[in-house]
């Protein structure tokens, strides 16, 4: 249990003023507003509400700037917001088949019903800081592909058509999706809540260990079937309406990866999926969510659990950023007391082994 040190508030206090400061940096440079953070930085602001698990742009500008950039700090803070606000209800499954594309390629079919659409991408420009960001220069218009009016086919589709892949998987009719944010975790968990951890996880830990896949422990082999960047349509059932009511939409990532299976005694050889959906744009955290969730699917598919990406305790206690930071962190506040313990410890421990050296060092020269 820890006890709060007393005393050292003028120094807190001096502190926090000191990081005010710091905060607003040169006073002769303008100061940042959250428009510009939400405009500009939006990729920073996109993962903050990610895994701070709470679209609000605004929001999770301000907390990016209030954490001077820090963007763990900055879904702390948006995170701890968060658990202040009302409960309303659930909204019903996004359809992501209806989408307004942005953006949706796949790594393993150059021609797919409905057309690659690259959008806005780092993949293939030069990885070259660029001198003409460093004053503002006028960009030009993009040329503008009107999304599809249609719902376009998922590669998925393509695969099961011809019964390659696995089934998309359901649960019984009584089963009632969890709730992380209320629940205490418990393991084995349903899939529907690992996603949940995995969708509000750390995304530099879920990309190790993505690549750890990739590279041997719990092999297997992943295609990027799709990857869709766009706005989705969030709706919620009215029971006194008897249908559901659209609250409004929100930019989402969503990847489906495609994996090599070897089949078991009760399924025939055939692709299996990993899936990831993330808040904005994110497609690094959304790929990774995929490769992980598959790995996490192992004894599900009756494949052996030999790699850290394949064990789901260790995933899920260990992937939310949040909680991590406030444990390694805690290391910094005063453990006098604790110490001191130690150290008395230690020089008692040394003492009783001086103690017994000397001992047999007398006898020895007594045998002697």
């Amino acid at each position: 249990m820890y006890v709060a040190v007393k005393g050292g508030e003028a120094a807190i206090n001096n502190a926090h003023r000191l990081l005010a400061d710091r905060r607003r940096g040169d006073r002769s440079l303008p100061s940042m507003t959250i428009e510009q953070i939400v405009e500009q930085l939006g990729l920073a602001v996109d993962r903050v509400m990610a895994e701070a698990s709470l679209y609000d742009r605004s929001l999770a500008a301000l907390a990016a700037r209030q954490s001077r950039g820090d963007l763990i700090e900055a879904i702390f803070l948006l995170r701890a917001y968060r658990t202040t606000l009302p409960r309303f209800g659930m909204s019903v499954p996004l359809d992501t088949a209806r989408m307004q594309v942005e953006r949706r390629v796949s790594a393993t079919y150059k021609d797919l019903p409905g057309g690659q659409l690259l959008g806005p991408t780092f993949d293939y420009t030069h990885r070259l800081l660029d001198p003409s960001l460093l004053e503002d220069q006028p960009v030009d218009e993009p040329a503008r592909r009107p999304a599809p009016d249609e719902e376009v086919m998922r590669v998925s589709d393509i695969l099961a058509h011809e019964g390659l892949i696995e089934g998309d998987g359901s649960f019984p009719e009584e089963h009632e999706a969890g709730d992380l944010t209320r629940e205490p975790m418990e393991f084995p968990m349903p899939r529907d809540l690992r996603l949940q951890a995995l969708a509000r996880g750390d995304e530099g830990f879920l990309l190790a260990l993505g690549y750890s896949t990739q590279r041997g422990y719990g092999r297997n082999h992943p295609f990027v079937g799709e990857i869709r960047i766009g706005e989705v349509e969030v709706e919620m059932d009215m029971p006194e309406l008897g249908f559901a009511v659209s609250l409004g939409r929100i930019r989402v990532t969503e990847c489906q990866m495609v994996n090599q299976f070897k089949g078991s005694a009760k399924a025939p050889p055939q692709f299996t999926r990993g899936y990831g959906l993330v808040f904005g744009q994110s497609e690094r955290k959304a790929m990774a969510m995929s490769l992980v969730d598959r790995a996490l699917r192992a004894q599900e598919l009756g494949e052996d659990i030999i790699a850290p990406a394949q064990d789901e305790e260790f995933v899920i206690s260990h992937s939310d950023n949040v909680q991590a930071t406030g444990f390694v962190e805690h290391l910094k506040l005063p453990h006098y007391v604790d110490f001191q313990a130690e150290l008395a410890l230690v020089r008692r421990m040394r003492g009783d082994i001086e103690k017994a050296r000397t001992q047999d060092d007398d006898m020895q020269e007594a045998a002697e």
